[in-house]
């Protein structure tokens, strides 16, 4: 009976990794939530498994991760096409776009609504394509940062659920 426990938690921790593992780099994929799923298998073994003081502690950072990864996109996104002087209507406008077409046209209506958006804002305002197209750069190159840290969380959490496993 020790043995088939020890193979069904074993093989319990190997899928919550493999699936894990597929998350991050899911991430690749712009719309694809990877953290957010590493936190959901994360909730669930703490489910399965239960919840000590040390997993719950490990939980709670893991869904705080999970936040901030969710928010990194557009916080970096927004950001550098600020620092290229977007205004906070032109963003607000792409990032509120962004949202609504990524449901109208998913999945890609809203990678695709963000910098049209943008790029017509700045037009409209400043009537140069150039200084227009100078903003959508920035919105990418945010985008670029926010999938590093994204990554880099995401690779941060997986390492929190495997101590917490080693630790159980």
């Amino acid at each position: 009976m020790d043995d088939l426990r020890f193979y069904l938690e074993y093989m319990g921790e190997a899928i919550t990794l493999i699936i894990m593992l597929v998350s991050l780099a899911g991430l690749i994929i712009p719309i694809f939530p990877g953290t957010i799923i590493i936190a959901i298998v994360a909730l669930l073994y703490g489910i399965v498994t239960g919840f000590d003081t040390v997993g719950i502690v490990i939980m709670i950072v893991i869904t705080l991760l999970a936040v901030l990864s969710a928010l990194a996109d557009n916080v970096m996104m927004g950001a550098k096409a600020r620092e290229h002087g977007a205004s906070w209507v032109s963003i607000l406008l792409a990032l509120g776009g962004a949202i609504v077409f990524t449901f109208v046209f998913p999945p890609v209506g809203g990678l695709l609504a963000a910098p049209l958006i943008l790029f017509l804002m700045e037009y409209r305002r400043h009537g140069d394509s150039n200084k227009a197209m100078r903003t959508v750069k920035a919105l990418a190159i945010g985008y670029g940062w926010g999938f590093v840290i994204r990554f880099c969380l995401g690779v941060v959490m997986i390492g929190l659920w495997g101590g917490w496993a080693l630790s159980n």
